[in-house]
């Protein structure tokens, strides 16, 4: 059964076509060609409960459902993976409503 994950990063989201039987792996690795980042330095978050989605396991095993939104981290240069850092539309309008632009 086809379904989509949304994968955010900053301010990007890539709709991902997959299938509940996937494994995070393979998630990671169509990631690989959008972003040209090696599997190994992508971390994949599940919105709303934090849990990091083991490459190992399926979409299922995880919970991870149709339109689910994912958090896409990538390794940093000492190691370390970066923060969770995924803009929303409503601080997109407070940032512009603070400058006093006008839409």
């Amino acid at each position: 059964m086809a379904m989509y994950i949304r994968v955010k990063r900053s301010k990007t989201t890539y709709f991902i076509q997959c299938d509940p039987t996937e494994t995070i792996l393979d998630i990671k690795q169509k990631l690989r060609v959008l972003i040209d980042q090696p599997v190994n330095n992508q971390r994949l978050i599940l919105m709303g409960t934090g849990e990091v989605l083991e490459d190992s396991k399926t979409l299922a095993d995880q919970k991870v459902e149709n339109d689910t939104i994912v958090a896409l981290t990538l390794r940093k240069d000492d190691n370390e993976f970066e923060d969770v850092d995924i803009v929303k539309p409503n601080d997109f309008y407070q940032s512009r409503d603070a400058d006093g632009g006008s839409w």
